[in-house]
């Protein structure tokens, strides 16, 4: 960092003018991110789901009916002329748009009873869009306009998981936008409170337009060559600006610190860079290291915020560590300027934290009994956690499309567009109809099967009705498919369930099954499957970064069961309101009895990463203190003293960014924002502030305990730039010395 540092102080115009030929670069690139990006990339694509999904449509040209007409007849009688004629021609006319494969409905599959209302005022239109995610998404955005309608026979409602999730992306990216307008003020005035100086306060923003637009070009090249999903652009604005903040406060604040001791501007640099950018350098590699944890996972979904979060990190730590100390080389002490306020110097033993500290120390036990008590009661709900898949009670109420499948939950008895596909594998010889006949049956005698429709006929209960024209869809002797009708929520316990019955049930042939309950199984099973590996590797690598810098075991073991604690209290709380659904009413959410499969992994990475952000920053100020003066118990209340503050400061900053995101009016979206805000701030006040003392205290010398052999191969290659500030004076220039 010494060569680095004056590197940056001899080239800072020329790192200056590098840094807006890259800024106008990616804003010109990366400003059509989005077109880049996919809205889909939610399942594994080597799973039995999958696969059976792409051989459905290549083999027979069929699928997931992802567009549904609600139409409900003007004198609440489908049955009526009137409403049969107006019904057949909407099928036709929907069926020969060109972004739809097929289409039928009630009335074109001869009065098909589960596809009437339960009490026979409306009935289903049931279509498939053509193309992957982005195409339906488009053909949906195309279509919902043209089929919402209010004629004299019928009035029409759009639904469906097509037009569902086109309404979700549109109303995150809406809710994003005005996320962002909320944030930038509230973030602006909290910097001013924070810093006292106008000048300082802007600094921040600088690395977080570096940040962010950098990240959008990367996103831009990646989703050229791979699937990258539309959400990381959230994540992309969340982190950007908060890591800036993060970063900027911890090393502006040592500038300033360096400044108000008397030295000039080169040495003051110098001391912050030897300092506080090693501890952004290491704080970035263990954020970014929680993040490539996600690349671990097959899904799409999660590996786009790997994407998007370690490079968005990087470019922060990046614009922390480069930019911004040549933008300080530039200013000088002029970044005092535009004071609104001066805080009271503070002296060594001085101020709230370092009593804080003190306090804590004094009793750590009873402290540490009763946060540890706290945090465990929090996280008791986190034992009862289920998991699921969103549908479209993540959208509020008043959508369209929510509306209209609420209206579908509560009328009909089937869940038609929740239908598992069954395909069979013929393997050497032909499949009987016999065999289809006796398979068929077994299949719809089954608990949770509505109907079971197949080339053979169609089937309810046990009984057979006779085939039909449309029952060529299903195949010839060669191979052939079944649907199997459910008449459970598929995005359920007893979906998954039902999944499980029909692929153990035994039958005369292979078979794969697909549909929404079965991407819902194979989804758990890889996200599940591959979790001890994502955790076991944010484990190994925090701990290894953690013992280079401090060269102890204890204190990197201590730091991951503090993070762990720290987290089950999040989850807990999460599962508690989101699950449970205790305060839906004044949050204005839906609660499913379920928490959306990919999020807990998200915010674990994210959160843990933001953990051991300030972990670093607190230990790093703790090492110092110790090298220089060998008592643990000083080191832990001095270095609380200087960076207590900047901890609390940058966590509330950051928790401001993700209470923004948590007005969306999507539930995810608001369970994301929610949880990562309070995950920094129960990390920040009661894990940072109490907790940490209070075992530092108990553990003693012992903190910086490490088997011989490990001292001696850290002695050998562990980071040694933070030996105490009176070493680092040595290697500042006679000249640049106060």
């Amino acid at each position: 960092m010494r060569l680095l540092a004056r590197f940056v102080v001899r080239r800072r115009r020329w790192i200056l003018a590098g840094t807006l030929v890259f800024l106008l670069a990616a804003g010109i690139l990366g400003s059509s991110v989005a077109s880049h990006l996919s809205v889909g990339g939610f399942e594994d694509p080597a799973s039995e789901s999958a696969a059976t999904e792409r051989r459905l449509l290549e083999q027979f040209g069929a699928g997931e009916a992802d567009f549904i007409l609600l139409v409900t007849a003007a004198d609440d009688d489908v049955d009526a002329p009137g409403a049969a004629r107006a019904g057949l021609s909407l099928t036709d006319e929907l069926a020969g748009e060109q972004h739809v494969a097929d289409a039928v409905s009630y009335w074109s599959l001869n009065n098909a009873p589960p596809l009437r209302s339960v009490d026979g005022s409306q009935a289903l239109v049931l279509a498939r869009l053509v193309g992957d995610d982005d195409e339906a998404r488009a053909a949906a955005e195309e279509l919902s306009p043209r089929y919402t309608r209010r004629g004299d026979e019928v009035t029409v409602s759009v639904g469906g998981a097509g037009e569902v999730f086109r309404q979700v992306t549109q109303q995150a990216e809406d809710d994003l936008r005005r996320a962002e307008l909320l944030t930038a003020p509230l973030v602006a005035i909290a910097l001013l409170v924070v810093f006292g100086t106008v000048v300082a306060a802007t600094l921040p923003f600088a690395v977080a337009v570096l940040a962010v637009l950098g990240t959008f070009l990367t996103l831009t090249v990646l989703g050229e060559v791979t699937q990258v999903s539309i959400f990381s652009l959230n994540l992309t604005t969340a982190l950007g600006l908060g890591l800036a903040v993060d970063y900027s406060l911890f090393v502006v604040s040592r500038y300033r610190e360096e400044l108000a001791a008397g030295r000039p501007t080169e040495a003051a640099i110098s001391r912050t860079m030897q300092t506080a950018g090693r501890t952004v350098a290491f704080s970035a590699a263990t954020v970014a290291v929680s993040l490539a944890a996600l690349l671990v996972f097959p899904i799409a979904y999660l590996r786009s915020f790997a994407y998007a979060g370690v490079a968005v990190v990087l470019l922060a730590a990046v614009g922390a560590v480069l930019v911004l100390p040549a933008l300080l080389a530039v200013l000088g002490p002029r970044v005092e300027r535009g004071r609104l306020w001066r805080r009271p110097a503070e002296r060594t033993g001085d101020g709230f934290w370092h009593a804080q500290a003190t306090r804590v120390m004094r009793r750590p036990v009873p402290y540490a009994v009763v946060v540890i008590g706290l945090l465990l009661l929090l996280g008791v709900p986190f034992l009862r956690l289920e998991v699921g898949l969103t549908d479209d009670r993540v959208i509020p109420a008043g959508l369209s499309s929510r509306a209209t499948n609420d209206a579908i939950r509560e009328n009909f008895e089937t869940r038609e567009a929740g239908a598992l596909s069954v395909v069979a594998e013929p393997g050497d010889g032909a499949i009987a109809t016999a065999e289809i006949d006796a398979y068929a049956t077994r299949l719809s005698r089954l608990d949770g099967v509505a109907r079971v429709d197949a080339r053979s006929g169609y089937y309810l209960d046990g009984s057979q009705l006779p085939p039909d024209e449309l029952s060529e869809r299903f195949g010839g002797s060669g191979s052939t498919w079944l649907s199997v009708v459910p008449d459970v929520e598929p995005f359920s316990s007893a979906g998954e369930q039902l999944v499980s019955t029909v692929r153990e049930l035994p039958r005369p042939f292979d078979v794969t099954v697909t549909g929404p309950s079965a991407r819902l199984v194979d989804t758990k099973d890889a996200i599940v499957g591959r979790l001890p590996a994502a955790l076991g590797l944010v484990a190994l690598t925090t701990f290894v970064l953690l013992f280079l810098m401090v060269g102890s075991v204890v204190v990197p073991l201590k730091a991951l069961v503090l993070n762990v604690l720290s987290l089950t209290a999040t989850f807990g709380a999460m599962v508690w309101v989101f699950q449970d659904g205790h305060l839906a009413g004044a949050l204005d959410f839906t609660p499913t009895g379920v928490i959306d499969v990919f999020t807990p992994m998200l915010m674990f990475c994210i959160a843990f990463g933001l953990s051991m952000d300030y972990e670093v920053f607190l230990l790093s100020r703790i090492k110092e203190e110790y090298d220089l003066t060998g008592d643990n118990r000083t080191a832990v209340a001095t270095g609380l003293q200087r960076t207590g503050r900047i901890v609390t400061a940058a966590a509330v900053l950051l928790a401001l960014v993700f209470v923004a995101f948590a007005t969306s009016q999507v539930a995810i979206v608001k369970l994301f924002g929610i949880g990562l805000a309070l995950a920094v701030l129960v990390d920040a006040f009661l894990i940072r502030a109490t907790l940490l003392p209070a075992f530092m205290q108990l553990a003693g010398r012992a903190n910086w305990w490490a088997p011989r052999s490990m001292r001696r191969w850290h002695l050998r290659w562990g980071l040694w730039e933070a030996e105490p500030v009176a070493i680092l004076d040595d290697a500042v220039p006679t000249s640049e010395r106060v």
